[in-house]
């Protein structure tokens, strides 16, 4: 457990796209505001928490389809439940999942999320912060906002240009220079 990320809002479990359950739980544990903003479409591990620069980015598939959802993963657990296992990424995954239903609030915390279904399948594999509360924001955390439960994906070690070696958040280039964030039809000349 001492190589899993701490985050703060968490969600329902997975489900069914159009199904609905009773969500789940999120608090922070305190502390003071967090300098480090969450990374967005342009982030690289110059906006990640120093604690978290030595983690290893993993590339995430659907369990249901095999899709791929996105190439900028990281492990990560809950803080209101260190036993709940997730993944995250700092990175939109466009074009491999959709919002669906409406935003909600857990218990435990005022975050807004909604959760991300695959575009492939319908399966709900995660969610999105859609409003990060105060107090998940002050606690430490990556800075990411998009989240994926352990059980609805794969996650699978990326490995640095030398192909010799795990590729950690310290080395991982600017989203909008990771080729890993384009969908391969983009080079295509149309």
């Amino acid at each position: 457990r001492g190589d899993d990320t701490i985050i703060a809002p968490s969600s329902s479990r997975r489900r069914l796209l159009g199904s609905r359950s009773s969500g789940g739980t999120a608090s922070g544990n305190g502390g003071s505001q967090s300098p480090y903003a969450p990374s967005g479409s342009g982030g690289s591990s110059a906006s990640v928490h120093p604690s978290f620069r030595s983690k290893s980015v993993c590339k995430l598939e659907c369990r249901y389809c095999e899709q791929s959802i996105c190439g900028r993963g990281m492990k990560a657990i809950l803080l209101a439940d260190t036993r709940v296992e997730l993944y995250s990424t700092d990175t939109v995954p466009s074009g491999r999942v959709q919002l669906v239903g409406d935003d909600y609030m857990t218990r435990n915390c005022q975050c807004r999320i909604r959760d991300v279904a695959c575009l492939i399948c319908g399966n709900v594999v995660g969610y999105h912060v859609t409003q990060p509360c105060e107090v998940c924001m002050g606690a430490c955390n990556n800075g990411h906002f998009w989240m994926f439960h352990d059980d609805a994906v794969a996650a699978i070690e990326r490995m640095d240009s030398s192909g010799q070696s795990v590729l950690v958040w310290a080395h991982l280039p600017f989203a909008d220079r990771d080729a890993e964030c384009f969908d391969r039809a983009d080079f295509i000349c149309r």
